[in-house]
């Protein structure tokens, strides 16, 4: 089965180390830039639904705005804190000329 992309925006328009919100089929996904790559997850920390957009990004994690928690954009685990096994969905992402 062939991967279906679907063009989301041009890399200027999310600046280096933040994230933009976008939806897509009914879903809303963040989109970062972390400066050598773009990626994405599902915009909603899985504690109480923040908008993981709206975070501070460190290193390849996003720090929720509402409560703080910690979120991988590489696999969407929470590091913080330590004791939480919830997740968010990771989404694949490309960069075309």
């Amino acid at each position: 089965m062939s991967e279906r992309w679907i063009r989301v925006t041009t890399t200027d328009s999310i600046p280096r180390r933040e994230g933009r919100a976008v939806s897509l089929g009914g879903r809303e996904l963040a989109i970062f830039n972390l400066g050598d790559r773009f990626v994405a997850v599902e915009n909603r920390c899985p504690h109480l639904g923040g908008p993981l957009a709206d975070g501070i990004v460190t290193d390849c994690a996003v720090v929720c705005p509402l409560h703080a928690w910690k979120v991988r954009l590489d696999t969407g685990t929470v590091d913080r804190p330590a004791a939480a096994e919830a997740c968010v969905r990771t989404f694949s992402t490309r960069v075309e000329d």
